[in-house]
């Protein structure tokens, strides 16, 4: 069973996501996954560069209205 976390950023502007999110994978085994909300414009290029600079792996970017989801796999 894989380890999954859910974190709500939204309402947050950069790099709060970000920040806070890293501090929420780390509660994570490897392999775990990360569900991340988030509002910040920014965030559509902050995340996928965090993941890019840190190894882990972007799984899913998607969009729920005014709301992106983001789904970190921790390396």
């Amino acid at each position: 069973m894989t380890d999954t976390l859910e974190y709500d950023a939204t309402g947050l502007l950069c790099p709060l996501p970000v920040l806070r999110a890293n501090r929420k994978l780390r509660e994570l085994d490897a392999g775990g996954l990360l569900t991340v909300r988030a509002t910040d414009p920014a965030a559509e290029a902050d995340f996928p560069a965090f993941c890019r600079q840190t190894g882990h792996e972007l799984v899913s970017a998607t969009r729920e209205g005014a709301v992106l989801v983001f789904v970190i796999r921790k390396r």
